[in-house]
C-alpha cells in the first residue's frame, strides 16, 4: 500500500524539514518489507480565495484528487478527529492494506481547516489533540507516526507499550 502525505503550505529549509525527511526516509526503507511504501509528500501553497470557505473549497478540491483512485483510503488531520493509540493507528494501517488498500492518503489542511465535504469523505478524520499544531508540526508528527506504525507492524523496539 502506498502511504501519500498531502500537506497546504510549504516548508522551508530547516531542521523542521530535516525531521520529516529523516522520519519519511526511516519509513521508506523500513515499510518495504511490509507492503508498506512512502509515496512522497505532495505540497501545494495556501489558496489566494477571499473566503475561508473559498480557501477550504479549493485546497481540499486538490486533496480530494490524491484520493479519487480507486481503493484508496483518505486520512485528514483535524483537532477533532479521533486520537487513537500508535497501535491503534498501526492496526488501521494493516487493516487497509490487508484489506487490499492501494493507497492512503494523510491529509494536512492549510490555516482554515478542511472543507466539511472533504470531511465527510474521509475514512478517518485523525487528531493529535485537541490543540492545534503548526502545520510543519503536524508533519513532523505524522511522519513520525507513520515511522512508528511501520516499527510497530515490524516488531521494531522503536515502539514501547
Amino acid at each position: 500500500m502506498r502511504l501519500t502525505i498531502f500537506a497546504v503550505g510549504r516548508m522551508k529549509s530547516g531542521p523542521e524539514t530535516e525531521l520529516v525527511s529523516r522520519y519519511t526516509d526511516r519509513l521508506a526503507k523500513a515499510g518495504k518489507a511490509l507492503g508498506l511504501e512512502f509515496d512522497g509528500l505532495t505540497e501545494i501553497p495556501e489558496s489566494r480565495a477571499q473566503t475561508a470557505a473559498q480557501r477550504k473549497s479549493e485546497e481540499s478540491d486538490k486533496c480530494a484528487a490524491l484520493a479519487r483512485e480507486a481503493s484508496t483510503v483518505l486520512i485528514l488531520l483535524d483537532e477533532r478527529g479521533k486520537s487513537p493509540s500508535s497501535r491503534q493507528f498501526a492496526d488501521r494501517i494493516a487493516t487497509w492494506r490487508d484489506n487490499g488498500t492501494a493507497r492512503a492518503v494523510f491529509g494536512i489542511g492549510g490555516p482554515d481547516g478542511h472543507d466539511p465535504a472533504l470531511r465527510e469523505r474521509a475514512d478517518l478524520v485523525l487528531s493529535f489533540g485537541s490543540q492545534t499544531w503548526p502545520h510543519q508540526l503536524a508533519r513532523i508528527m505524522l511522519a513520525e507516526q507513520l515511522y512508528r506504525a511501520v516499527t510497530i507492524l515490524s516488531g521494531h523496539p522503536y515502539h514501547r507499550d
